[in-house]
């Protein structure tokens, strides 16, 4: 029994290694080291791209729920295009932009008294607002693969990290003749840490990466229903139009509460 607390008492003594992650970083193989720092340069990276995309997010939907109030206040169309054009522009407002630009050309020289002209027209409308909506979605897009890319290949990377400091482990041990805690500890320590850095780059990238996919896609839903209710409009205003055999382009800019 003493023999052992003896024995303790000097393995505890002759470890002097410094087991603080900054310690192991600076401690760890080269490889090991290597993928520490890509580890921390992509845990960096993706909070970046979580901060930024929760920011733009949240001022992409306070900004449609201010646009769509104003669209459906009952404010002529064509001054709501006029004074939304020269302000700050986000996806819905692009899109709103892009229909109505659509639709000024279209009826330049007044609204089509063929339906087939007409429906022309409307489907040129929409896919001219299509094409905005694809067009920004992918910019609103950009960082989603990084994230995903992240997500499921640091622990992955971590867990090469960890691997290869247990093979320093093992070398140490074979090399020393010795299973002391001072020779097996720093690389089982390094390979743990690995571990973890990589746990903690994928964790949040994942988690991130499935909040945003979903807020992206009801934000593109928002904006493909406002197309819908656009193209309502212009398919009432066109009924109307042939109703009473009247062409004014000008009014063709009525919104729901005038056109209804």
């Amino acid at each position: 029994m003493t023999d052992r607390t003896v024995d303790a008492a000097v393995i505890g003594e002759s470890f002097t290694g410094d087991l603080s992650m900054w310690g192991l970083f600076l401690q760890a193989d080269v490889v090991v080291k290597f993928v520490m720092l890509v580890l921390m340069m992509a845990s960096v990276w993706s909070w970046a791209i979580i901060l930024e995309k929760r920011g733009t997010l949240k001022r992409l939907n306070k900004r449609a729920q201010k646009f769509e109030d104003s669209f459906w206040s009952g404010e002529p169309l064509d001054k709501l295009y006029q004074r939304v054009k020269k302000g700050k522009q986000d996806p819905l407002i692009k899109t709103f932009c892009a229909g109505m630009e659509e639709w000024h050309n279209g009826v330049a020289g007044g609204i089509p008294a063929r339906e087939s002209l007409q429906a022309s027209l409307k489907q040129r409308v929409e896919r001219a607002m299509g094409t905005s909506i694809n067009k920004e979605m992918n910019a609103l897009e950009r960082g989603m693969t990084f994230l995903a890319s992240v997500g499921s290949t640091a622990t992955f990377i971590g867990l090469f990290g960890t691997v290869w400091g247990i093979m320093n482990s093992f070398t140490a041990i074979a090399g020393t003749n010795n299973t002391s805690l001072a020779v097996v500890a720093p690389g089982i320590a390094e390979a743990l840490f690995a571990t973890a850095l990589g746990l903690v780059a994928a964790i949040p990238a994942v988690v991130s990466y499935n909040i945003f996919t979903n807020s992206l896609d009801r934000y593109a839903d928002r904006l493909d229903t406002f197309v819908s209710e656009f193209s309502a409009i212009l398919s009432r205003h066109l009924d109307m139009q042939d109703s009473n055999g009247s062409s004014s382009a000008s009014a063709s800019a009525g919104s729901k509460r005038k056109v209804a």
